[in-house]
């Protein structure tokens, strides 16, 4: 007589919560739980502290000519940069007690020319490729003044070329701001998700917007395609581009700066945390890189990404026991999730592996949340700090609450050594986006994020 199977052992409290996952619910993954999948990609090699310096270098040497070319960067005399502010009644509202840490917000959804942290990326990429076509034709020389690049003459060159992206919506804004201010051609491949707002406004700068009915991937995969048979056309390649994720990389030496200057030692006594809002992964991924460079084993990236678009964590789940199988690149279709959030930002269903190579063993870990927390904590950034903040800026809020009031974040903080010091630790969540916002946009997130506020937390 056949014996029944025995039941499937219960999962320990700290194991990864696969099934919930795949049901789109929230849910955490660290490197206690098991290691990350490694990718590799040839991209990722030529990452270094070196090519970070060099890429703040070049920002240096282009602030001149962005504080002629932008209004709003004469104040900054040409950086693309963002205040760093402590949230006292940001941190209450989140349940974060002082005793677990201090919370800080890098506040990104303030960056001039483009309003989001694709400023930082995005600026990079075109200005190197504008400062190499400068030098082949001799319109600049090393060590020069930069802001001949305003020229009738420097205009006229970059008008025969087009910069061109496939984008959700903040990275087109970011590059076809810059391409079409320098005199480039500026074409942006758009997905049907993206925000309305955001082509009209692209539209408004000569940018030429091209919308695709498919998701981000399609869009990126139909830009790519027209950049190939164009050898006038330069395409930024947001899964790919060592220049994008370098350029989001150079943030880190301010930070670091900051963090001196506001006395928040980073140290193993002293531990970091950063909570950074995740899409196809070069935006977090280079921030976290840069940060990594500085600060090694002391800070602790942690990805932020909406339940129905967890591209980054499936990628590095992608030989875990159970998981649907698709390859080495792996699409969160293949869990049976749609994509489909209000962080249009963070809609991607794949990761890229350029990402995933450089940070994907060095990161403390993913989360997902769902987006009636990001509309909540929308309202409460907004309610406690007046922080005018998108649905995906609000993704990384979640992150001390479940780093600290899960089994899973917990086993984490235990096998780092890191119980202990959690008192004297710096939490930062990078607000990505949000300054350019319409009005009625933003009045309907808040009006969403405070129904759910009191629905969660009712007057006694």
């Amino acid at each position: 007589m056949t014996q029944p199977l025995p039941p499937p052992p219960t999962p320990a409290p700290d194991a990864f919560d696969l099934a919930g996952l795949m049901a789109g619910r929230p849910v955490l993954w660290t490197p206690a739980q098991g290691l990350a999948c490694p990718v590799h990609d040839e991209a990722a090699e030529t990452l270094s502290a070196a090519a970070i310096e060099s890429a703040r270098q070049r920002l240096q040497r282009f602030a001149p000519l962005l504080a002629v070319l932008f209004e709003g960067l004469q104040a900054s005399e040409g950086q693309i940069e963002s205040p760093l502010q402590r949230v006292p009644a940001l941190q209450s509202a989140l349940g974060l007690p002082p005793e677990q840490g201090s919370l800080w917000v890098k506040a990104d959804h303030l960056l001039p020319v483009a309003g989001s942290v694709k400023a930082r990326g995005g600026t990079h990429e075109v200005i190197e490729f504008a400062e190499t076509l400068a030098l082949q034709h001799g319109l600049i020389s090393p060590g020069g003044d930069y802001r001949h690049l305003a020229s009738p003459a420097a205009r006229a060159l970059f008008a025969q070329y087009t910069v061109a992206v496939g984008s959700t919506g903040n990275l087109g804004l970011a590059i076809g701001t810059m391409a079409a201010a320098l005199g480039f051609r500026a074409e942006v491949h758009m997905s049907a998700d993206a925000k309305a707002w955001k082509k009209a406004r692209l539209r408004s700068r000569g940018v030429n917007v091209v919308e695709h009915a498919g998701d981000y991937a399609d869009a990126v995969a139909a830009g790519r395609a027209v950049a190939a048979a164009d050898p006038h056309c330069h395409f930024v390649d947001d899964e790919r581009s060592t220049s994008l994720f370098l350029g989001y990389a150079a943030a880190a030496s301010h930070l670091a700066a900051q963090l001196a200057e506001a006395g928040r030692p980073v140290d193993a006594e002293h531990p970091l945390f950063v909570y950074l809002p995740c899409g196809v992964g070069g935006a977090p991924g280079g921030v976290a890189y840069g940060l990594h460079q500085i600060f090694g084993p002391h800070v602790h990236a942690i990805f932020a990404e909406p339940t129905a678009s967890p591209c980054f964590l499936v990628q590095q789940l992608a030989d875990w026991p159970g998981m649907p199988a698709s390859g080495p690149h792996p699409s969160v279709y293949d869990l049976g999730l749609d994509n489909r959030t209000e962080a249009d930002g963070l809609a991607v269903p794949r990761a890229s592996t350029l990402a995933a190579a450089a940070v994907g063993q060095q990161l403390a870990g993913v989360f997902t949340v769902q987006d009636e927390t990001l509309m909540r904590q929308l309202w409460q950034a907004q309610a406690t700090e007046g922080l005018r903040i998108e649905p995906s800026a609000a993704a990384g809020l979640s992150g001390p609450q479940r780093l600290l009031n899960t089994p899973q974040g917990q086993a984490y903080l235990e096998q780092q050594g890191l119980t202990r010091h959690m008192g004297q630790s710096t939490h930062i969540a990078w607000l990505t986006g949000g300054m350019l916002m319409p009005e009625a946009d933003y009045q309907g997130f808040l009006q969403r994020g405070q129904a759910s506020d009191v629905t969660k937390h009712p007057s006694p």
